[in-house]
């Protein structure tokens, strides 16, 4: 099904591959009758190309990326919008879409959702953007339709742009990245690795997209195989699949941990500009003759069998046959694995889902970026016409995508032969994907057409007592299970036609609703604020020392942003630096926001020019030893606040507020031995926070240890690669080492001002 080269590969004419090799040039020659190093082969992926064309540096070594369009949604462009004005903005100097797909119900917190609706109209108006309101499309949806383009380049301050599909290479940062392009600045990064996906055969009835991208993240997860790196889907097997399918699994890409991707494009795509009335948008994409990549991951599609991610992970698979013929070791596993996930905070259960031999589920969702798509949502329909899901306990919600697919399905007749079954059609909203809409009951087990399913972004609270989980599953095979009353059951199951429906693309719902400047600034345009919307609290420089204290200690293989800011109905608050952070970690450490605040309640004194001890008089001990051995520290150059040790934290959103709400408490670093995605290293650094790096299985502290870093300023301007540290313990001081990896000079000088924001001003 999917198989994994140990080591580069070269792909000759598109369909052959070569793996990597002392005698692979000489292959390569024999086959094409050019010599062709690994380097010039290595420029001649789609990647390459694209970057290059983006590329402001002069150097393909360190790119400096301008991106042509930007996209945000509702919970991330009020902190965007509001950073860049502190930093100067003017306007808007590119394209740059708001969405309001994540806090669309307003139901929580009376109006600030729709304040901050409100305040991104006013700003689309005033700064020259597009405006998209509520329920009208998700954000990816309504990017496929209307930014994306062959060649291009799309930054977005959401984890899932990804558009490569269509042509366009799309990276999901934090906000702080789109702040940096709506300044002028650039994205910098090193070249990145480029691991080929090379498809070949077809899909056999019953196995969606869905399924593809879950085979192949449970492959590549665990062993870091493209993490940081571009995907580039090439080979065969691509003419197979229809642009709603490559969508479907592009989109999933994200949770593989990989940069970006790209993908080769042919009439498939050409038609669906054409479709979306952009015919000049399509550009036909291949690799060259000969292209070198980094590592190939070969998937033979027609082995591929309705998958399911199990909680609390993406890479958590199985097929579902396999699960069906091992269910009590299967679902005993899980536990297992779930208690690591939950801190055995609470009783997880699964087994007790078996009844009569049988797995049954109580909730079926096919939702948003991934599973609202037309061809998903028709072959749903085809699934299901004819049954009903039943009266008792199982329920299934169908949110298509946009308005123009949903427009399409009820003229085509899909949403009435889902509607029929008792499912439920809803409007475009990402709720279902972050827990903000569709919570299951307690101890409920739900299917989900979706990106995630991480611990608690059902919208459970574990602090409350509440555990519900969700698997993720293709909609064909959701479908499978709702007609089966809540039985799972495979789409391969499934004995009836499933249908190709042509889709027909009508503009006139955005025409007559969505917000367009074309460009155009009004800076006469009053921004409109709600009460909630706050601005930034101010942030100091990085002191000369630092005297931090560990709040929080993290045990757990992988740290998802979901577990460092909770999802959910905290989402509303996200216009709120200070109101979001009393949320922080509250799911995993309810103690952190606490102890943080205790700690950068000396910052602040010392602020003012007071003294920390009027503060803490016990901070006096602490100091003694530090003070023995550098007489030279006080105060007036030691910074205090606070830090955090995870394994691996980062996995999961873009969102930025997973560091700047440890920020505006205090936090000036994390401890890590590695960090799971760049986003939420940059979006650490971007906050003024040192992006700490500890040897695995080397932690001499632990929680509420005091550690003191000393000349951490001169160590961050003279690019010191080792730091040296100490923990400050009974009266008496502890070496360590720490380190920070590698840094931009843009990157230490925004950390040297404290954040982003001061960085800027001056």
């Amino acid at each position: 099904m999917v198989t994994l080269l140990d080591g580069g590969a070269y792909l000759v004419g598109g369909n052959e591959i070569i793996p990597d090799s002392p005698e692979a040039e000489a292959a390569v020659l024999s086959k094409t009758g050019k010599r062709i190093t690994r380097k010039e082969a290595a420029e001649q992926t789609i990647c390459f190309r694209i970057l290059k064309s983006h590329n402001t540096s002069g150097s393909m070594d360190k790119l400096k990326i301008r991106f042509d369009k930007l996209t945000s949604h509702d919970i991330t462009f009020v902190g965007i919008i509001q950073t860049a004005r502190a930093s100067g903005l003017q306007k808007f100097p590119m394209p740059y879409v708001l969405t309001n797909c994540h806090n669309s119900l307003c139901a929580v917190g009376g109006t600030i959702n729709e304040d901050d609706h409100m305040f991104g109209l006013t700003c689309a108006k005033k700064y020259g953007g597009v405006y998209v309101p509520p329920h009208q499309a998700v954000i990816h949806q309504f990017a496929r339709e209307m930014l994306a383009g062959g060649g291009r380049m799309i930054l977005g301050s959401d984890s899932h742009t990804r558009y490569g599909a269509l042509g366009t290479m799309a990276v999901g940062e934090g906000g702080p990245e789109l702040v940096k392009q709506l300044l002028n600045q650039t994205y910098d990064i090193n070249m990145p690795e480029v691991v080929g996906v090379y498809l070949t055969g077809a899909p056999v009835k019953g196995v969606g997209p869905q399924d593809v991208a879950l085979a192949i993240i449970g492959a590549v997860f665990k062993n870091g195989y493209v993490k940081n790196k571009v995907m580039e889907f090439v080979g065969p097997g691509v003419a197979s699949l229809s642009a709603d399918f490559r969508i479907g699994i592009d989109v999933m890409t994200t949770e593989t941990t990989c940069l970006s991707s790209i993908w080769k494009t042919d009439d498939e795509i050409k038609e669906f500009y054409e479709i979306h009335g952009r015919q000049e948008d399509y550009e036909e994409l291949n690799p060259g003759e000969v292209a070198y990549y980094d590592g190939m991951i070969q998937v033979d599609l027609s082995k591929v069998r309705p998958m399911i991610a199990m909680p609390f992970h993406p890479s958590n698979t199985y097929t579902i046959e396999e699960l069906n013929a091992n269910l009590e070791d299967i679902l005993d596993e899980t536990e297992k694995r779930a208690q690591v996930s939950l801190d055995g905070a609470v009783e997880f259960h699964l087994r007790d889902k078996i009844k009569n031999g049988k797995f049954m589920v109580d909730q079926g969702i096919i939702a948003g970026c991934a599973g609202g798509g037309f061809e998903n949502i028709c072959a749903a329909a085809d699934i299901l016409k004819g049954s009903s899901i039943g009266m008792d306990g199982f329920t299934l919600s169908v949110y298509p995508a946009s308005m123009p697919v949903y427009m399409e399905l009820i003229k085509n007749g899909c949403a009435a032969a889902i509607m029929e079954t008792g499912a439920v059609m809803k409007t475009a909203f990402c709720g279902p994907c972050f827990g903000a809409g569709d919570t299951p009951a307690n101890n409920a087990f739900s299917i989900r057409h979706s990106t995630r399913n991480f611990p608690n972004r059902e919208g459970s609270k574990l602090q409350n007592g509440q555990i519900s989980s969700v698997a993720l599953m293709d909609a064909r095979s959701i479908a499978a299970t709702a007609a089966n009353k809540g039985v799972l059951t495979p789409a391969t199951d499934f004995e009836g036609e499933i249908g190709k429906y042509k889709y027909h693309f009508d503009s006139k719902i955005y025409a007559n609703r969505v917000f367009d400047s074309h460009g155009v600034a009004d800076p006469d345009t009053e921004i409109q604020f709600g009460p909630n919307i706050k601005d930034w609290p101010a942030m100091g420089e990085l002191p000369e020392n630092l005297l931090l204290q560990v709040v929080s200690e993290i045990h757990d293989p992988v740290t998802t942003t979901d577990e460092l800011i909770p999802s959910g109905e905290t989402s509303s608050y996200r216009s709120n630096p200070l109101g979001l952070a009393e949320f922080t970690l509250s799911r995993k450490d309810p103690e952190y926001v606490g102890r943080a605040k205790a700690i950068h309640a000396l910052e602040e004194e010392r602020m003012k020019g007071g003294h920390p001890c009027h503060v803490m008089p016990a901070i006096r001990e602490v100091m003694a030893p530090i003070k023995e051995k550098f007489p030279e520290v006080g105060h007036e150059n030691t910074g205090f606040g606070s830090t955090i040790f995870a394994v691996k934290p980062g996995d999961g959103s873009a969102r930025e507020q997973a560091a700047s709400c440890q920020k505006v408490l205090g936090g000036w670093a994390n401890i890590a031995n590695e960090y799971a995605t760049k986003r939420y290293r940059s979006n650490l650094i971007n906050w003024g926070m040192l992006p700490f790096l500890i040897k695995e299985g080397e932690l001499p502290f632990h929680n509420l240890d005091y550690l003191f870093i000393p000349g951490i300023k001169k160590a961050v301007e003279e690019k010191a690669e080792v730091i040296p540290a100490y923990v400050v313990k009974d009266g008496g001081l502890k070496e360590f080492e720490l380190r920070l990896g590698e840094l931009t000079d843009e990157e230490r000088r925004i950390i040297l001002r404290g954040c982003l924001i001061n960085y800027n001003r001056v």
